[in-house]
C-alpha cells in the first residue's frame, strides 16, 4: 500500500464504532449508570456507529478485491517468467547443439544439483556427468555453472517481455544529456 494513512484512519473509526456498541452492551449488562442524554442524540450515535461499521466493511471489501487482483497479477507474472525461462533454456540448448543427455545435465546443473546427484538421477558415473558438463560449458562459451546460469538470467532480463521489467530497467538507466 502506498498510502496507509486512510486505512489506519478507517481502522480507528471501526474500533471507535465497535466501542460504542460494546459500551452500550456493558452498561446494560452490568447495570451501570451513565449520564443521561436525549434519546435523539443516543439514536444518532448508534446510527453513526452502524454507518461507520458498514463503511468499514465496504472499504475492507474494496481492499480485498484490490489485494486479490494484485495477487493474480503477481501469479501471472510468475507464470510468464517461468514460461519465458523454459523457452530461453530450449532456445539456448538448440543454439548450442546440446545432445539430449547434455540437455538433461545442463538443466539439472541450472537447478543446482551436484554432480553426484545428477549422476544418481541419470544412472551414470560422476565422471560421465563431469565430461558432459565440460562439453556444455565449452559449447556455451563459459567456464562454470555460475556463468552458465548467468547467461539465462541475462537473456530473461534483456528480452523476455516480462511485465514491468522494461519500466524498472528504464528507471535504473541514467539519462544521457545532449
Amino acid at each position: 500500500m502506498k498510502r496507509p494513512l486512510p486505512h489506519i484512519v478507517l481502522f480507528a473509526v471501526q474500533i471507535a464504532c465497535a466501542g460504542v456498541f460494546l459500551y452500550d452492551i456493558a452498561v446494560t449488562l452490568l447495570g451501570l449508570r451513565a449520564a443521561p442524554i436525549s434519546w435523539q442524540l443516543y439514536e444518532m450515535i448508534e446510527i453513526g456507529a452502524a454507518v461507520g461499521l458498514l463503511l468499514g466493511v465496504l472499504a475492507t471489501g474494496v481492499l480485498l478485491r484490490h489485494s486479490i487482483g494484485r495477487q493474480q497479477r503477481a501469479e501471472e507474472g510468475l507464470r510468464l517468467a517461468s514460461g519465458a525461462f523454459a523457452q530461453v533454456l530450449e532456445e539456448r540448448f538448440d543454439t548450442w547443439g546440446l545432445t539430449p543427455a547434455e540437455r538433461d545435465v545442463a538443466l539439472f546443473s541450472i537447478k543446482g544439483l551436484s554432480l553426484s546427484d545428477i549422476a544418481a538421477l541419470r544412472h551414470t558415473s560422476e565422471g560421465t556427468v563431469k565430461a558432459q558438463s565440460n562439453a556444455i560449458y565449452r559449447k556455451a562459451g563459459v567456464s562454470s555453472r555460475a556463468q552458465l546460469l548467468s547467461l539465462f538470467i541475462d537473456d530473461l532480463m534483456e528480452d523476455s517481455g516480462l511485465p514491468g521489467l522494461e519500466a524498472s530497467r528504464d528507471q535504473d538507466t541514467p539519462k544521457k544529456s545532449a
